[in-house]
């Protein structure tokens, strides 16, 4: 694999995680628990397809095939989508969303954070702006998992459960292959077993506020950077792809 093929495969994993995730959000709108977090879900889905189009653009400049964003978005399948599994895991209940929200905006953080230092000014730039972004989405999900986790009985319960289930796929947050490993030999990435310090660090710090358990280490399932993907993720694309794939090149 040719550098310029390593970064356009390292590019489309960053705009892929933010779209499932922003799809995955804004299944919320006009179901969320209150009207204020319809809104905030809806806003915070708007930011993470706001920064897709920024990466997924920027793949596919690099790529050099004339795919622009939506291309990318819209004319792929699953298994050439490259984003972690546990962006695609089903909304669930409050607790869930909020779980796997705090989980990964913990660790989108970390790497906007690594990732404003790029070598490649495009990559810096897009970085430094998404941070701003996830800094408040970050400090959203964890007073969520503090306010669930240390409320009722039932509350603190769902989100222990909503923990221990979605903990499986936290260790694909960390772990580093060939593509990884060229971003961090050419200064374009940091190393993703870096980040694992700092991000359990902060895990530990916000259960033990919230009074919740922290999972003991086990099995880490993995395969979404490579293209295998859980059984949800073509439901997402089958609902995320239809008018384009109905009514190709349609325009409004």
């Amino acid at each position: 694999m040719s550098d310029q093929e390593a970064l356009f495969e390292y590019l489309l994993r960053l705009g892929d995680n933010a779209l499932v995730l922003g799809h995955r959000l804004s299944e919320w709108c006009g179901h969320a628990p209150a009207l204020e977090e319809d809104l905030a879900l809806s806003n915070v889905a708007l930011d993470l397809i706001g920064q897709t189009q920024l990466w997924l653009n920027l793949a596919g400049e690099v790529e050099g095939k004339g795919r622009d964003a939506d291309k990318l978005a819209y004319l792929r399948d699953a298994r050439d989508f490259r984003n972690i599994l546990l962006v695609e895991q089903p909304n669930g209940d409050f607790a869930v969303t909020m779980a796997r929200q705090f989980f990964f905006d913990a660790w989108h953080y970390l790497l906007l954070r690594e990732l404003a230092g790029s070598k490649d000014g495009r990559i810096a730039e897009i970085a430094a702006k998404s941070l701003k972004e996830v800094t408040y989405h970050l400090e959203r999900s964890r007073d969520w998992v503090l306010r669930l986790g240390d409320g009722t009985e039932e509350s603190h319960r769902r989100m222990q459960a909503a923990i221990d289930d979605l903990w499986m796929y936290t260790g694909e947050l960390f772990e580093a292959d060939e593509i990884d490993r060229a971003m961090l030999r050419e200064g374009l990435g940091p190393d993703p077993a870096a980040l694992h310090e700092p991000w359990l660090g902060l895990v530990k710090a916000t259960f033990e506020e919230a009074t919740l358990s922290l999972p003991q280490p086990g099995w880490a399932q993995r395969g979404g950077k490579r293209g295998i993907h859980s059984e949800h993720l073509g439901y997402i694309l089958a609902d995320l792809q239809f008018l384009q794939r109905a009514y190709p090149n349609a325009t409004w």
